[in-house]
């Protein structure tokens, strides 16, 4: 019989999730957007949810380790500045395979490469409004 594990902080309607609240598997990741380690199980993650289909539920958190990754910080504003748009997806993925520029002006391409309003993004990186949710992310990932 599998075991299940319980996280500290339950996945819930704040969180970026893929797939059906109904799949028999969830799968949370806690990621950094420039950890090339990240990078790689990006791919996998993405056949083992073309392989399971809806029994998979995939949960994205993130875990910037600024010790190490001096844009992992400022990635992680611009994906959630994407997903204030309804973007996120397509911010996260533009971002992994793009993985060797992350500087402002990288993100900003990025931003309009996935279709985001300018003007809103620019605001919020400006803002960092999302710093508290990445905050409480990486919080979670520590327990």
């Amino acid at each position: 019989m599998a075991q299940r594990t319980h996280l500290a902080v339950p996945v819930s309607e704040r969180d970026h999730i893929q797939g059906p609240d109904t799949a028999t598997v969830t799968l949370v990741q806690y990621g950094d957007y420039e950890c090339p380690y990240t990078r790689r199980s990006t791919w996998v993650v993405q056949a083992i949810q073309q392989q399971l289909g809806d029994q998979l539920r995939f949960v994205y958190r993130n875990f910037p380790l600024t010790e190490i990754h001096p844009h992992a910080l400022h990635t992680a504003f611009a994906a959630e500045a994407a997903d204030a748009q309804g973007k996120f997806w397509e911010m996260h993925n533009y971002i992994f395979h793009h993985q060797h520029t992350l500087e402002d002006a990288d993100l900003e391409q990025f931003a309009g490469a996935v279709g985001l309003d300018m003007q809103r993004f620019a605001q919020d990186m400006a803002q960092r409004p999302f710093a508290r949710r990445i905050e409480e992310d990486f919080q979670s990932g520590l327990r």
